[in-house]
């Protein structure tokens, strides 16, 4: 329950008192210097070590004979400091033990603005953990209804911005097949994180984007405006170069299975 050893502790010490450096809001600006005044600083590398220091506790009482998983038959997903609670009916008791024990027990601060309750039943209600989207909708090949599972809006944007980063202004100088492997290397590990569920038209618009940085690459390296060779489509084009389109393969799938997704490798 305690540590009593002086060099672990001044080890953590100095960790949590790590100063914060924020880039200058102006160009040429002096970079402004913060330390935390409690908690871990945002991306500390200790962070994650204490987070599971204080949650395991959290995660033995959660199933006890008092704890919201006899209770309330409620079932709890974590990672890191990010967690959430099923629950068939989230009563005010089920609340009240979750706040009682993270802010009064544990002395911890629950971010009310990223916590909510979502009701599966309303129309629209979706749930974003871990990058995912969550929400049910009507089936496209009948009636009722199924989870679908996609990546968020804002892991779209996250991936589009690294993708930006990756083709700037400043490589220009790359050629392009140095280019396309490197994006292949991108893609390749987010593809890998995100082919759980429904990711079709994320994937879909993923490779737009990559066909549309590159058209801007194309055009930062030459006076004259790209076009394929003739006969050619940019799609066809670009994947004899070797980029790998992300590819999701759920049609001939049930609605309630769940395709895997994979990069498609260029032609021979």
């Amino acid at each position: 329950m305690r540590i009593a050893d002086r060099s672990v502790l001044k080890l953590i010490r100095r960790w949590l008192q790590t100063p914060v450096v924020e880039a200058p809001p102006e160009k040429g600006g002096t970079p402004q210097v913060s330390r935390p005044g409690k908690g871990t600083p945002q991306g500390g590398v200790i962070s994650p070590l204490l987070a599971n220091r204080y949650w395991h506790w959290f995660d033995k009482v959660f199933p006890r004979a008092t704890g919201p998983a006899h209770g309330a038959n409620a079932k709890r997903v974590r990672y890191a400091d990010d967690f959430v609670v099923l629950a068939r009916y989230v009563s005010p008791k089920l609340r009240g033990f979750i706040e009682a024990k993270l802010e009064t027990w544990m002395g911890l601060e629950i971010n009310r603005e990223k916590t909510r309750g979502v009701d599966r039943k309303q129309k629209g209600a979706s749930l974003d953990f871990l990058g995912f989207t969550f929400r049910y909708d009507r089936s496209r090949f009948g009636a009722g209804r199924y989870l679908n599972v996609a990546p968020s809006k804002k892991a779209l944007a996250r991936e589009r911005e690294k993708l930006r980063q990756l083709t700037r202004k400043a490589h220009g100088w790359k050629p392009i097949p140095a280019l396309i492997e490197e994006l292949n290397r991108r893609l390749r590990g987010w593809a890998n994180y995100f082919r759980f569920g429904y990711p079709r038209d994320a994937f879909d618009q993923i490779n737009r984007h990559v066909l549309l940085r590159l058209g801007q690459h194309r055009r930062r390296r030459s006076q004259r405006p790209f076009q394929p060779p003739e006969g050619v489509s940019l799609y066809e084009h670009y994947q004899r170069l070797g980029l790998r389109y992300l590819c999701a393969d759920t049609a001939q799938l049930p609605a309630t299975a769940f395709g895997g997704a994979f990069l498609r490798e260029p032609d021979a």
